[in-house]
């Protein structure tokens, strides 16, 4: 396993956890990715997280399921696994309403696709309404996180769905871009965000036509 040295920012514990991250990020991409490049994009990772996190107590579980995320899409690209669609869901603080999206499409679509999300200028905390009104319907992002978007998610992505980041979004070409015009949650009571989850779920279930996959 190549060096990790998180930095003196961390606590022992800390560090211990986010090397032990390192190993079983290792050893789960074996064949893929060497260690060095999942050291590598560690630490990248936790450079982008580390600033924002308002919970620091939290952050070697974030960057590990952010590293995750990322060698996953790495993976789409360069070793070309591409066997089921990916969907990147974007906004401006990936707080609300792309983790809402997310949400659902992993709930209805399970594996059959790859679901990513990101903002252009993520929060520090999701937005505890959204939290509640997805779990009305039984489904839990709780333990997700603002984050940003990144270069390989965004190259990765079939489908890349734009909410409110406007120019900040990122543009590729050979993307099918859709932009849903969708209220922010964030300072909004229950009643309008249920709203809001509503309209999402709608949006999935015709994304699922489009992309041909069954809903569960």
């Amino acid at each position: 396993m190549a060096d990790y040295t998180p930095g003196d920012k961390f606590t022992t514990e800390q560090i211990l956890l986010i090397e032990q991250a390192a190993e079983r990020l290792t050893r789960e991409f074996d064949g893929t990715f060497n260690a060095e490049t999942i050291v590598r994009y560690i630490r990248d990772s936790q450079t982008m997280l580390e600033t924002r996190a308002r919970f620091a107590t939290w952050l070697p579980i974030l960057i590990e399921k952010f590293t995750r995320d990322r060698l996953q899409a790495l993976a789409r690209l360069e070793v070309g696994t591409l066997d089921r669609p990916a969907v990147l869901f974007l906004c401006t603080h990936n707080a609300g309403r792309s983790q809402m999206a997310a949400g659902y499409l992993r709930h209805l679509a399970g594996d059959q696709v790859d679901v990513f999300s990101g903002g252009s200028d993520p929060g520090i905390e999701q937005n505890s309404t959204a939290i509640a009104a997805m779990a009305e319907v039984g489904i839990d992002i709780a333990t997700e996180y603002p984050k940003p978007w990144t270069d390989e998610i965004a190259r990765a992505a079939d489908v890349i769905i734009t909410m409110g980041c406007g120019d900040a979004c990122p543009i590729y070409t050979g993307k099918r871009y859709e932009d849903w015009e969708l209220d922010d949650p964030s300072g909004q009571p229950i009643e309008t965000v249920r709203a809001i989850r509503n309209d999402i779920r709608h949006r999935i279930e015709q994304l699922l036509v489009s992309l041909e996959l069954t809903a569960a």
